[in-house]
């Protein structure tokens, strides 16, 4: 069911016809493995497949150790209670980084999280026994930014074309002809909670694209502080309309600034906000100033790491959303 960001859309209609292909697909007995990210993406595949084949899905959660602070317990707590299924959480952060260290180019970074996200589902799907389907939540402009549907590629998805040739699954992917907006409009038809509802869109690769330059553990403490605090303030403030998508991206700069009377050198933070229905063009959001001083204090005054932030005003085109 190929869509554009506009138009009319029943969300009902859409579940209905999911939850008919995906039992047709599948056939009575078989068993699905979903691979769960934490995103909505997923989440809303994941809720499709309850409904379709009940206790016969597999959902597995690869945590790798750079989402947003609090989300890996959150993904835990809703799928883990909700879903009629197997639920399953990998905690891999180690692992993960340790494949990481030294890496500098982003789409490197990419490809290796996203090899090791799929060697570590795969090798925990298979000692389950015979399970035939794979389902994931790839969406159409992951198909357009990966250079799938025939464009230049912007940047790779490890839930397009970087699954290996062996992966030995039929893949289910129910939402890949539609943009997030409407993913959205599914989850609430599905009734899924407000949290997730409204949880931002996210890389698959996590916080790892959003530090700049090599990936440890202490930059990734740093940068889940950071945008926990740009995200909280901009929950406090208000606003009529919240941008589409908004985060604290890890520059990979230093800069002096004065700390406790002297001098710091220390990590450049950049905010970023951006409103967008479709992912594939944003604007940079018009932030009050007053938000942005808020933020930029506190980040400063309670992450003794950083010395100074920054706020981006990069459309896309010519930036992208992400900053790797």
């Amino acid at each position: 069911m190929q869509e554009s960001p506009s138009g009319g859309f029943c969300p009902q209609q859409f579940i209905e016809k999911a939850v008919r292909e995906i039992s047709s697909t599948v056939g009575a007995s078989e068993k699905v493995v979903c691979a769960l990210s934490g995103g909505l993406d997923s989440t809303v595949v994941a809720f499709l497949l309850d409904r379709a084949i009940g206790d016969r899905l597999v959902s597995i959660f690869v945590d790798h150790g750079m989402l947003r602070l609090g989300e890996a317990a959150e993904v835990r707590e809703l799928c883990g209670s909700s879903l009629q299924g197997t639920f399953i959480c990998l905690e891999a952060g180690g692992r993960f980084l340790k494949a990481l260290k030294g890496v500098l180019d982003p789409e490197e970074k990419r490809k290796i999280i996203g090899e090791k996200f799929i060697r570590l589902f795969k090798e925990e799907a298979l000692s389950l026994g015979e399970i035939a389907y794979l389902a994931q939540g790839t969406i159409r402009s992951d198909v357009v930014e990966s250079g799938a549907g025939g464009g230049a590629a912007i940047k790779a998805h490890h839930n397009v074309g970087g699954l290996p040739e062996e992966l030995g699954f039929k893949l289910i992917e129910p939402l890949r002809e539609l943009y997030k907006e409407r993913v959205r409009l599914i989850g609430e038809a599905l009734e899924l909670p407000e949290a997730i509802l409204q949880r931002q869109p996210f890389p698959g690769p996590g916080l790892a694209v959003r530090i700049v330059g090599e990936v440890t553990a202490a930059k990734v403490a740093v940068l889940q502080e950071a945008d926990a605090i740009f995200r909280e303030e901009v929950a406090a403030a208000g606003l009529t309309e919240k941008p589409w998508q908004y985060f604290a991206v890890l520059t990979g700069i230093r800069a002096v600034g004065i700390k406790d009377g002297g001098r710091h050198y220390g990590e450049v933070v950049a905010l970023r906000a951006v409103d967008s229905t479709d992912a594939m063009t944003a604007g940079w959001t018009r932030l009050p100033g007053e938000l942005l001083d808020k933020v930029s204090k506190r980040i400063i005054g309670e992450i003794p790491a950083v010395a100074r932030v920054v706020y981006d005003i990069t459309a896309k085109p010519p930036g992208t959303i992400e900053w790797e």
